[in-house]
């Protein structure tokens, strides 16, 4: 029995995926790879993994930071012990393979599997590479594993003696939602089939600066379309639903039904704008600026814009400009087609697919030396 963790967590962005890549793998690999995963034992980590049928481990997990906080001191101690509860998982499980998906959550994992000879392979979904992923690369350049990445242009953040191990491949997306259906979307929303559909996602938690402009905006986009919006767990919410604005905390199993029936989609530009592009969907996005970030939603914006697939606003960006640019977009069956094509063509390669063969082959060398 070859046993292959999964590490990764802290949001959906950084599980969801992982989890498109397990599923694809548990296809490829047979009944003789047992999959299980270390997360964070705190948050929405194991509640995600455990629905999807793999076993969770839970370790203690402290967030990475590029400045002094009180709460870095705190935290350091956190992700000690992350490490080695991470280690003691990673031994008594018999972990053959460690595949990250990201996060600060997955750095204390990959650091131990690194100590025991696993092999580490890792996944950044965005432009440029986070400090998780940084770190973990060194992980991986000591136990021969690989980076995967989704852009070409990421390579040239890493250092020249470990771009040998970089695969360029797509964002891993479930594979619900290439097998998405409009028509459940719509019986999900209690919307007809000529209804015109705007989705706007901030997120799972929700993003408070796309709430306000939707709240701004509403008045003008319900002229045209249902304004579907998934408003976040962590942000309250006050605006009334009606038969042309549908607010939901949060869509799960639905979600790729109701993308599939959206016309276009407007929110910001983490590595789930790869799940519209799987879609075809025209996109209008409101990156994430400021100090908070390191501008990596920025740069996978300008990624989309410059394929032809998205509209992307700009950092003073108000209610009137999402009015214009949606309405616009609303009235032009040219560009909007030619929008979809340019998200769709992005979408096309199967990144869980590339990723999971990868992974295979190594599972299948390792199972040559047990013989």
């Amino acid at each position: 029995m070859i046993n292959v963790a999964f590490t990764g967590g802290g949001t959906g962005g950084h599980i969801y995926p992982g989890l498109a890549v397990a599923a694809q793998l548990k296809k490829l690999a047979g009944p003789d790879v047992r999959f299980f995963w270390i997360g964070s034992s705190a948050g929405m980590d194991r509640a995600l993994v455990e629905e999807a049928g793999l076993e969770f481990f839970g370790v203690p997990s402290g967030k990475l930071r590029r400045y002094f906080s009180l709460r870095t001191f705190i935290d350091f101690f956190k992700v000690a012990a992350g490490f080695f509860a991470s280690r003691r998982i990673l031994k008594k499980q018999k972990a053959m393979l460690l595949f990250s998906k990201g996060g600060f959550v997955s750095v204390p994992p990959c650091a131990a599997a690194s100590s025991l000879k696993i092999p580490v392979f890792t996944h950044e979904s965005d432009f440029s590479p986070g400090l998780a992923t940084k770190l973990n690369a060194r992980s991986v350049s000591k136990t021969g594993g690989r980076i995967f990445t989704a852009y070409e242009g990421t390579t040239s953040f890493f250092s020249q003696k470990i771009r040998d191990k970089i695969v360029l491949c797509a964002n891993p997306v479930r594979a619900a939602f290439r097998n998405a259906d409009p028509a459940k979307g719509r019986a999900f929303l209690g919307v007809s089939n000529d209804t015109r559909i705007l989705l706007v996602l901030g997120g799972s938690q929700g993003a408070a600066q796309v709430n306000e402009l939707v709240r701004a905006a509403l008045p003008e986009l319900t002229k045209i379309f249902t304004v579907v919006h998934q408003t976040g767990t962590a942000l309250s919410w006050d605006v009334p639903p009606s038969e042309k604005y549908k607010p939901l905390s949060y869509i799960k199993e639905e979600m790729p039904h109701v993308m599939a029936a959206a016309e276009m989609i407007m929110g910001r530009s983490g590595a789930g704008i790869w799940e519209w592009a799987v879609l075809g969907k025209p996109m209008l996005l409101i990156p994430l600026r400021g100090s908070g970030t390191r501008g990596d939603q920025i740069e996978n914006a300008e990624f989309f814009k410059e394929a032809g697939a998205a509209f992307v606003f700009d950092a003073d960006v108000k209610a009137v400009d999402i009015v214009e640019a949606s309405v616009s977009l609303a009235n032009n069956v040219e560009k909007r087609e030619a929008m979809a094509a340019a998200s769709a063509k992005i979408g096309e390669r199967d990144g869980a697919e590339q990723i999971a063969l990868v992974l295979l082959e190594k599972i299948n060398l390792i199972m040559e030396e047990m013989k």
